[in-house]
């Protein structure tokens, strides 16, 4: 263990100081020479890949002699004379993840990664390449705007999006790699571009992406709507670099001047002069602090006011560049450069006394058996807290276990001396620094900064642990820090599938049996990777172990599995699922088959029957009831189409249909085709009565048809239509008496009652008229309604204003109430009071 100070390898920079943290050695093996490699990382300590820089024929002629070299992200050009052309990813331990072959014949232009590890290949033609993983499998889309008719001259990629010069100084720029939508930015002036770089939309006040683009002697910065001129006068640049806070911009003129600025340009921070004649390979931040400069096998990393500190190799390097400092890789080693955090300056730099430093000083002691342990505690103890949590935030800066141990030693002996002290983030930081030493291995190759692991968080460290197929480890991890656990199973399961060589039946239950009893697994996903590995009947067997149907039906409909979808969807009750299930097989099926389909489930049937009916597709409920031989069923929807029509004619011709298709089993359907008939016959003879009469008739019935011939004093037709449709004299006189009421044709009421009898009675008669208003030819109708209760002629009378001719009734029946009443209505001393009193002196006496 080496257990060396951690000062050992800072340097001091001005007032800060830096250090070189060895990650790893022997890291590529010595037949691969780097000077042969164009490299660029991803970000958050992520993969590295490589493809030859310049590939030469037999000829000795470069066959691809464009590179493109992002400033966050890396990927090395394979050289050497091979075959057939290849992108291999390794780990920044050297491991070698994947090799992709390249079959394109277009020359790559530009190479990167994006925030979440997918891999970004662009070619000169504008095509581009995203690998959503480490295992080869892409998508692809093109940049259009003229990229191919020009050319694609390099690129330079963010956390989310890239941005691609052309050959004719158009940007082009793709904001988001999952819903691609590429834009040109605006126009650029014309001249050679030497150098060029991006601000991240996220650090601009515009939120759109800006290119800084070194023309001539200047800076241009351009947007989506403008490009504006800086007016430098020191240029041409052969390098541009922006901060990862996206606040400073470096500048490395091709006279060999370093200037940082802000990104306005507003203001001049500092200028060195670089001692070389050679320009730099590499212009990058290291922080947000420093930019390091580095040559072939010489790194300088230039810090505020120009001071300087020198790191030398002995091979060919490369330099990624992340958000808290820069990779150094060579064949033998991997190295980390990065401004030494303050908690870690506070606690180990030399002569510092600070609560930290003496802290840690004290746990030495203990080790020791020192007394001067206690004395230690005692000097910092109104301090003691502080201390603490800066030994506990310090401990997660370090890169050496034994380092760490020791700084949470001291940390542990601090806080059991306190009262009071919350131990979470010391149990926090101790869950952390386990996570960062597993992944830091070797054999993993993700040697994370604490700042970065902060940034990038557990779940997406865990995605990238399962891109390397590295899944005990995921388990582990999650399983310590309390994480789900679906995702991992599930993308075992899946790789499982595509790279399994037993029979589908093996590998189903190998699968379902690793899986038992996991919470939240989706069998869905792992059985769409086997049907995109054209294991169809895998697929299928899979599906049966998911019980969630909303996520079976979808896969199956894809795979052409229509009728188990459908099952399924019937299965889970869920009729929305089933209507969705519906639709899909109406859209992709023939007529035939999709009735075929069906009408062999019941509830299906009645879905689709009930839908068709709720959304009048009278189209498909023909076609469907002609299909099964429901005639029945078919001859209503003839019938409620003929009950929309406007005009008899069509209606008719709607019901002719109906009949005939119940005509092949007249018994059965006796009563249909003669109702059937009846209304044929009654629109037929409505058609005659709107061709002949001033009014229409279409669409009423026998009664109300009947109703209005009558008020338009039609009674022969009448008659005609009673005696045709067989109705009887009961309903026929009511509809008499109420049309001739309705046209108040009085004397045609008259001539009515001179008849000795009603078949219907006489009351409806004074009833209606009485409504009507006609009160003198009601009572007309009195002495003929015979069969009234007591008093009720009385009432009648009363009600038509005859009191006289309702006295004579009281006094027929003998009513000395209703006589009474009725004289104390007219009153005593009128003429119609008197004759009232005279009809009841008699018989009352009074």
């Amino acid at each position: 263990m080496d257990t060396s100070h951690p000062t050992a390898g800072w340097e001091e920079i001005g007032d800060s100081y830096y250090r070189k943290v060895q990650l790893y050695t022997a890291v590529f093996d010595h037949t691969l020479d780097l000077d042969n490699y164009a490299v660029a990382g991803a970000p958050y300590s992520g993969a590295i890949g490589e493809h030859p820089e310049i590939q030469v024929d037999s000829t000795g002629k470069a066959n691809n002699a464009a590179l493109c070299r992002d400033e966050n992200k890396i990927l090395a050009y394979r050289g050497g004379p091979v075959s057939k052309p290849s992108i291999q990813i390794y780990s920044l331990a050297g491991k070698l993840i994947r090799t992709i072959s390249w079959e394109k014949v277009s020359e790559i232009r530009g190479l990167g990664w994006s925030d979440d590890e997918k891999l970004l290949i662009v070619t000169k033609d504008g095509i581009v390449r995203c690998y959503n993983d480490l295992q080869g499998d892409f998508s692809q889309f093109s940049l259009g705007n003229g990229a191919e008719e020009f050319g694609v001259d390099s690129c330079r990629f963010y956390d989310s999006g890239l941005v691609a010069l052309l050959s004719n100084n158009t940007l082009i720029t793709v904001s988001s790699y999952v819903e691609p939508r590429p834009r040109v930015l605006a126009a650029c002036p014309e001249g050679k571009v030497h150098a060029w770089a991006i601000i991240p939309p996220n650090h601009t006040l515009s939120r759109s992406v800006e290119a800084l683009l070194s023309i001539d002697q200047t800076v241009y910065v351009v947007d989506a709507t403008e490009y504006e001129d800086r007016f430098l006068d020191v240029g041409p640049f052969a390098h541009i670099g922006v901060s990862p806070n996206g606040k400073f911009v470096a500048l490395y003129t091709e006279s060999a001047v370093l200037h940082v600025v802000t990104s306005d340009f507003q203001t001049r921070l500092s200028e060195h002069r670089a001692k070389s004649k050679i320009i730099p390979k590499y212009l990058q931040w290291c922080g947000n602090d420093a930019v390091v400069l580095a040559w072939e096998d010489e790194v300088h990393i230039v810090g505020p006011g120009g001071a300087l500190a020198k790191f030398y190799y002995d091979s060919r390097i490369h330099i990624a560049q992340d958000i808290d400092g820069v990779r150094v890789i060579a064949n033998s080693v991997c190295d980390f450069l990065q401004k030494v955090p303050d908690v870690t300056e506070e606690v180990f730099r030399f002569g510092a006394e600070s609560p930290a430093s003496i802290l840690l000083d004290a746990i030495e002691q203990l080790e020791m058996q020192s007394p001067k342990a206690d004395d230690n505690i005692q000097l910092i103890r109104p301090n003691l807290t502080e201390a603490v949590d800066t030994c506990v935030n310090a401990s997660g800066q370090e890169y050496n276990v034994h380092w760490q141990k020791q700084l949470l030693k001291a940390a542990s002996f601090g806080k059991s001396v306190l009262d009071i002290y919350n131990s979470d983030d010391f149990v926090d930081m101790c869950d952390t620094l386990r996570v960062l030493n597993a992944v830091r291995f070797y054999e993993i190759g993700l040697p994370l900064s604490y700042d970065q692991y902060q940034r990038l968080g557990p779940e997406s460290l865990i995605a990238r642990l399962l891109n390397r197929h590295e899944y005990l480890l995921a388990l582990r991890i999650a399983g310590y820090l309390h994480l789900p656990t679906d995702k991992i199973y599930v993308h075992w399961a899946c790789t499982k599938v595509r790279t399994g060589s037993e029979p589908d039946e093996v590998l189903c239950q190998l699968v379902v049996d690793r899986l038992a009893g996991k919470p939240g697994i989706s069998f869905e996903e792992i059985a769409r990777a086997a049907y995109d590995e054209g294991r169809g009947r895998l697929a299928t067997e899979l599906l049966n172990h998911e019980p969630r149907a909303g996520r079976q039906v979808p896969l199956l409909l894809s795979m052409e599995e229509d009728e188990l979808a459908l099952d399924k969807a019937i299965e889970s009750g869920d009729t929305d699922l089933v209507y969705y299930v519906i639709d899909q097989l109406r859209r992709k099926l023939p007529l035939a088959a999709f009735f075929q389909t069906v009408n062999s489930r019941p509830v299906a049937t009645a879905l689709v029957e009930s839908a068709a009916i709720r959304e009048g597709d009278n189209t498909l409920l023909k076609d469907m009831y002609y299909q099964d031989d429901r005639r029945q069923s078919g001859a209503s929807v003839f019938i409620r189409e003929a009950l929309r029509q406007p005009d008899s004619r069509t209606a008719s011709d709607k019901l002719v249909l109906a009949a005939k298709l119940l005509s092949d089993n007249q018994k059965e359907s006796a009563f249909e085709l003669g109702t059937l008939k009846e209304a044929t016959t009654l629109l037929r003879m409505q058609e005659a009565f709107d061709r002949d009469l001033t009014d229409t008739f279409t669409g009423l019935s026998v009664n109300e048809t009947m109703f209005k011939l009558i008020r338009l004093g039609y009674h022969g037709r009448a008659k005609k239509l009673q005696s045709e449709f067989h109705v009887p004299e009961r309903v026929a006189w009511w509809i008499r008496l109420r049309a001739l009421v309705a046209k108040r044709d009085w004397n045609e009421i008259e001539e009515i009652s001179k008849i000795k009898k009603s078949p219907i009675g006489w009351e409806p008669f004074f009833n209606l008229i009485l409504q009507a208003g006609n009160s003198r030819l009601a009572a007309v109708f009195v002495p003929k309604c015979t069969g009234l209760e007591p008093g009720a002629a009385i009432t009648m009378y009363e009600k038509c204003g005859l009191r006289v001719k309702a006295a004579q009734e009281a006094v027929k029946s003998r009513d000395v109430d209703a006589w009474t009443r009725l004289l104390e209505a007219a009153g005593r001393g009128t003429s119609e009071g008197r004759e009232i009193a005279q009809l009841g002196q008699v018989v009352f006496k009074k």
